[in-house]
């Protein structure tokens, strides 16, 4: 092993302090536990660094499949922040610093609930419940963060925010029937099997080569195979998200690249034209791949950012007063 391995460096941008780094980027970061009950969560919050300036509204958010918060993730809590937002992302259990065991996902509706209670002891507390909500979600984490909507009581929340939602599964990333049925015949046995497929996810997500390079250094991304409970999880999640987007009615805003090879465009496709939502909006990137903030080159990355940007705080200006957070 060389000195130059990316992985010998604790943090993604290299071994800076962490409050020197979050400084330089503008924001004030913080970092604690969160007990719900379904396992404990290691939970961020990024805030503007200017104590006396007052975030425009909460957003909380969900990464995907085998990331956690703590890695390149973070670049988009911190460009949020980095606008006036007050922004709370949280470990998914079994990613991460968060309880469970690494990538299970064998029942999804209790792993969004448990990031859910910490959203919701957020969202309802004294200090931000005046402000508007929106929840955000990348890739797995877009179908995590639609079960946690579908959770939650009415007027929760603002608005929701997908980038790359996983709601249909690509042809070539879907588990084998076949090897679902014949491990549900060890009734649940191997239902935390590292034991599927294993289709190079990361080289479909990341289009720009250094990036990948960080992205992979990341020393607590699952790199194993996926377990059979989860596969079969996130297929089950996918058909009852898609016989149920009508019930989305809330505004929200999904973002695609027409070249992801992990989450298929259709699905953010099908979500816009079934959603009851009055207020709903669908930007396909051509040519992007999975990864829309941090896999792709900047110039890409920062026309993804900008037409977020501009949704959010349009939608702020909207909807703001009307929003009580109602528990």
């Amino acid at each position: 092993m060389t000195s130059e391995t990316p992985a010998a460096a604790s943090n993604y941008w290299g071994d800076m302090p962490e409050e020197e780094f979050y400084a330089s980027q503008g924001v004030r970061n913080s970092k604690s536990y969160f007990e719900t009950p379904n396992g404990k969560l290691f939970t961020q919050t990024f805030l503007p660094l200017d104590p006396d300036i007052s975030p425009k509204a909460t957003v909380y958010m969900t990464h995907g499949y085998g990331s956690d918060t703590g890695w390149l993730f973070q670049k988009i809590c911190i460009s949020y922040a980095n606008w006036g937002y007050a922004v709370f992302a949280a470990d998914l259990l079994g990613h991460g610093r968060s309880d469970g065991i690494k990538c299970y996902l064998g029942d999804l509706e209790k792993t969004a609930a448990a990031s859910l209670c910490f959203f919701k002891s957020v969202r309802n507390s004294d200090e931000y419940k005046h402000l508007p909500a929106f929840l955000f979600g990348e890739s797995m984490g877009g179908l995590a963060t639609l079960l946690m909507y579908f959770q939650s009581e009415p007027d929760t929340w603002t608005g929701l925010i997908f980038s790359a939602p996983l709601f249909v599964i690509p042809e070539p990333m879907k588990p084998s029937k076949v090897h679902l049925f014949m491990y549900g015949l060890l009734f649940g046995y191997a239902d935390t099997w590292a034991a599927m497929p294993d289709n190079k996810m990361v080289g479909k997500a990341i289009r720009d080569p250094e990036k990948l390079k960080i992205i992979a250094s990341n020393p607590r991304r699952y790199t194993g195979k996926p377990r059979v409970g989860t596969m079969r999880e996130i297929a089950r999640q996918c058909e009852y998200v898609q016989n149920n987007f009508q019930k989305v009615t809330t505004p929200f805003l999904t973002v695609h690249g027409t070249a992801d090879g992990v989450t298929c465009p259709t699905g953010s496709k099908l979500l816009y034209e079934k959603a009851s939502s009055e207020d709903k909006t669908l930007k396909l990137y051509n040519g992007m791949y999975h990864s829309l903030i941090q896999g792709e080159p900047d110039d890409a990355a920062n026309l993804v950012l900008a037409d977020m940007r501009a949704w959010i705080d349009e939608r702020v200006e909207r909807y703001g007063p009307k929003c009580n957070g109602s528990a």
